[in-house]
């Protein structure tokens, strides 16, 4: 559904990432994000509190939208895509009879679709887990991309009736990981064109040209 009875604005709009390390320069210049730290429960545990905070002052945004890395064994190295979809791959209660990646009486699917979208930028199913992915690790995976906390921005984001936008630039998982360099290697590359996306986002929030259908 679009944004209420009101034209949104710039301020409106949230940033979230997970690291320093994936604020570069290019948006330092842009943004001013909330960072959460790694992993879905340090995501979920900040953005809660961002978000509480905000609405006891009734200063809630309108749209979030959380940005950063993804690792991905099918997607290009450096690509810029925004998340269609988004699933918990740490959840898996199959032994009392739930589909995997289905939380017990959550009544909500595996696999959650986001939205809007931003008019432009490629679309891919992504998965969100408390494991740094590498390797043959991937097998098990059949989203597109993986990362740490877009699932738990997005629940603490539907609490409060908030829409999300997730953008990710690939960082990994054209090879095995080895150490922390072989993830930040393209992170400047990634700042780059996080940053172009914020600008394409913002100008699609200034026009009202935010597409609400997935297929953009």
């Amino acid at each position: 559904m679009p944004f209420a009875n009101r034209r949104p604005g710039i301020a409106d709009i949230s940033y979230v990432m997970a690291t320093e390390l994936e604020y570069g320069p290019e948006l330092r210049g842009r943004i001013t994000p909330l960072i959460t730290g790694v992993g879905p429960v340090e995501a979920a545990a900040s953005v809660t509190e961002y978000l509480t905070r905000l609405a006891i002052e009734d200063k809630l945004p309108l749209l979030m939208v959380s940005l950063g890395s993804a690792g991905s064994a099918q997607l290009g190295q450096c690509g810029l895509y925004q998340a269609s979809e988004v699933s918990w791959r740490d959840m898996d209660a199959s032994a009392l009879g739930f589909e995997p990646g289905v939380v017990p009486f959550l009544d909500q699917p595996a696999s959650i679709a986001l939205g809007p979208f931003v008019p432009g930028i490629p679309m891919a199913s992504l998965s969100t887990g408390a494991n740094v992915v590498s390797g043959r690790a991937y097998d098990g995976i059949v989203e597109h991309m993986v990362d740490m906390e877009t699932y738990a921005v997005l629940r603490a984001c539907q609490r409060f009736g908030l829409p999300l936008i997730a953008l990710r630039g690939i960082s990994d998982g054209d090879t095995e990981l080895g150490s922390i360099a072989d993830w930040t290697q393209y992170l400047g590359i990634i700042d780059v064109k996080l940053a172009e996306a914020i600008d394409r986002l913002e100008a699609a929030v200034a026009d009202g040209t935010l597409n609400w259908d997935a297929g953009n």
